[in-house]
């Protein structure tokens, strides 16, 4: 999986950052995206997309990556921010602060999927970079399990919701809840199955009215 950092590295590229982004798809919770520059000689063979490692896998590796990374950080954007500009957006945000926190500016980046837009730092988009590229993988494990532990402690807030099983996912319980009680603070309004949910509590609440007002 070093394949794409060996080529950077015969090329003079000392320090080179591997970025991914957890948490697009979620109906409640933050995007984050981590950054981490690994030193040369570090070479976890257990390290792989992040979706493939088990929760005790992915905490164990996590330890191990930021214990040897030369630098790394982590960006996130809250539900709110993500309403107001957008998921795509919000993605990229994530990954500028990501970037913006390492100690320094690395030689290159490579980033999963498409390349982040104005960045001044050469940079290779890679799809499926999570299953390709170490540097991506552990950034992958880096995000996934800050995410999940901060969706773990929004559970302690919202317990009904169920974060920390779905970790703001649209599971079957979690649309079900939505439907009964609404969405919380930390839920992504702008999201279609919060957004049809909406739209039928302000109907029934408007039939209300209505039916008041005729008595």
């Amino acid at each position: 999986m070093l394949g794409f950092e060996a080529k950077l590295w015969r090329k003079g590229a000392d320090f080179i950052a591997g970025i991914d982004e957890v948490g697009r798809g979620p109906l409640a919770g933050p995007v984050v995206s981590a950054a981490v520059i690994l030193p040369k000689g570090y070479c976890n063979k257990k390290i792989k997309d992040s979706k493939k490692l088990t929760p005790l896998q992915r905490e164990i590796l996590f330890s191990d990556i930021i214990d040897n990374a030369i630098t790394f950080a982590i960006g996130c954007v809250d539900a709110h921010i993500i309403d107001k500009i957008n998921i795509l957006k919000a993605t990229f945000e994530s990954m500028y602060r990501a970037i913006d926190k390492l100690k320094f500016l690395p030689d290159h980046i490579l980033v999963d999927g498409y390349e982040i837009p104005g960045l001044p730092i050469p940079q290779t988009g890679i799809k499926k970079g999570d299953n390709l590229c170490f540097s991506i993988a552990a950034a992958s494990i880096i995000a996934k399990v800050f995410r999940d532990r901060i969706m773990e402690l929004y559970d302690l807030e919202f317990p009904v919701y169920k974060f920390s099983k779905n970790k703001g996912y649209g599971t079957k319980y979690h649309i079900e809840t939505l439907s009964k009680i609404g969405p919380c603070r930390i839920h992504r309004k702008s999201f279609s199955p919060l957004k049809l949910i909406s739209s039928k509590k302000k109907s029934f609440d408007h039939r209300i009215n209505r039916n008041w007002k005729r008595t």
